[in-house]
């Protein structure tokens, strides 16, 4: 009844279902019954998710619906915080088990992958207004002259940032939005190592403008993808 009135009543061309893995077997009955209702059953893709397994000091927290013993996502997020639940549910595609760590998901350090992401926003916003208050101003990116930004660090970080729409694309066609949670973290990652190899307030003329363009291009894909999953993007912490 759902599937007809989404595409045949409200004129969907298309219907994605999110069920559990326990579930598989019931597919090719939906198909099927679709198919005999005039819907046709091609026009219905699912997506199964496997189990969350939630791991503390290192071993499962055992849980069993049968027994009742449960735990809900509204007890989940009184021990973590949100941020870190849209962030952790999100790093594996549907086809994998997730092992939800809730030591590392409240930890704030860089083992943790959302404080690690949010510390690289959080880093550009600081570079950027210290550069502010020195008034450096940046001149725009047709100004900008990409041949000086030969530093490994710099031409590794442009090739990610080139990559972006791909991975929106790719992400969209194969419902894995973890691809881009992934894609988040390698940003992060490179941003880091070319914190850490390219001076940016102590460069001058053409490469200090490049590299304001990378701190901003980077800033605005993590502040894009943060936002995306409702995760916070701090400008500072």
């Amino acid at each position: 009844a759902y599937h007809y009135n989404k595409l045949a009543v409200r004129g969907f061309d298309k219907a994605i279902d999110v069920w559990g893995a326990d579930h598989h077997g019931h597919v090719a009955r939906m198909k099927g019954a679709m198919d005999a209702i005039g819907l046709d059953g091609s026009r219905l893709d699912i997506v199964l998710m496997q189990m969350v397994n939630l791991m503390r000091d290192g071993k499962p927290v055992r849980m069993s619906k049968r027994t009742g013993k449960a735990i809900t996502l509204t007890d989940l997020l009184d021990e973590v915080p949100i941020d870190s639940a849209r962030f952790f549910f999100n790093q594996r595609e549907s086809s994998s088990t997730l092992d939800f760590d809730l030591d590392l998901a409240v930890r704030n350090d860089s083992e943790n992958p959302v404080y690690y992401v949010q510390y690289a926003h959080a880093r550009i916003c600081s570079v950027l207004k210290k550069l502010e208050s020195e008034g450096v101003k940046f001149e725009g990116a047709d100004a900008v002259d990409a041949s000086v930004l030969a530093d490994p660090a710099e031409q590794a970080l442009i090739r990610l940032l080139a990559a972006f729409p791909a991975e929106i694309a790719a992400a969209a066609e194969k419902y894995d939005p973890a691809r881009i949670t992934r894609y988040c973290i390698d940003v992060a990652s490179a941003y880091h190592r070319f914190y850490n190899a390219c001076r940016i307030l102590d460069a001058e003329g053409a490469v200090q403008q490049g590299r304001i363009a990378l701190c901003l291009a980077v800033r605005g894909v993590i502040h894009n993808i943060l936002t995306m999953f409702k995760v916070t993007a701090p400008e500072t912490m």
